[in-house]
């Protein structure tokens, strides 16, 4: 698996072993970070939450990206270890904060400076993607954040999630991506 863009592309991710984790494909990254381009989203000098983490590869391509700082959550050891020596072997632990939280008890601890871009990849066989969206503290996204879930068809978190809305929904195979914002106030 390997970086797709920005400063860092090309170089190589390392992934927890075992089917307990399904990292993002480079195909999916590639087109979600062309879908937030698109959408007029700057990743450059952006907060990043990247929640149910497991190899890190959204947050860390965030980074690569140009986003000034990445919190990574998840809960399983292998997870965690993976993550950090990914972040240690590309020079970028200064510039990201690993957690080991439950990721939706996590999403809801209020954060400053806010959070512009929040990934959520939980296991697809469960509601973990709508439990963390509704679990974020409005004052933890800035006033444009994107929350950026990744899911299967059968597990489609709802058109409205709180006060974010589904902006954009597209499908990668199995793998569906829904993009939300916050509406009107």
């Amino acid at each position: 698996m390997r970086i797709v863009g920005g400063d860092l592309g090309g170089r190589v991710l390392r992934a927890p072993a075992g089917a307990a984790t399904r990292p993002t494909s480079e195909k999916v990254r590639e087109a979600i970070f062309g879908i937030l381009d698109r959408l007029g989203s700057p990743m450059e000098g952006a907060r990043v939450l990247d929640l149910f983490a497991g190899s890190g590869a959204l947050g860390i391509e965030a980074l690569s990206r140009g986003a000034v700082h990445a919190t990574f959550v998840d809960f399983g050891k292998a997870p965690l270890g993976v993550i950090r020596g990914n972040l240690k072997e590309l020079g970028l632990g200064a510039r990201a904060t690993v957690l080991g939280f439950d990721a939706v008890a996590a999403a809801g601890r209020p954060v400053a400076p806010p959070f512009d871009f929040v990934f959520i990849d939980p296991p697809y066989a469960s509601d973990l993607a709508t439990r963390a969206s509704l679990a974020l503290p409005l004052e933890s996204l800035a006033p444009e954040a994107t929350i950026i879930i990744e899911h299967d068809r059968r597990h489609a978190p709802p058109e409205t999630l709180g006060s974010l809305l589904r902006i954009d929904e597209r499908r990668y195979g199995d793998t569906l991506v829904s993009f939300y914002q916050r509406g009107p106030t």
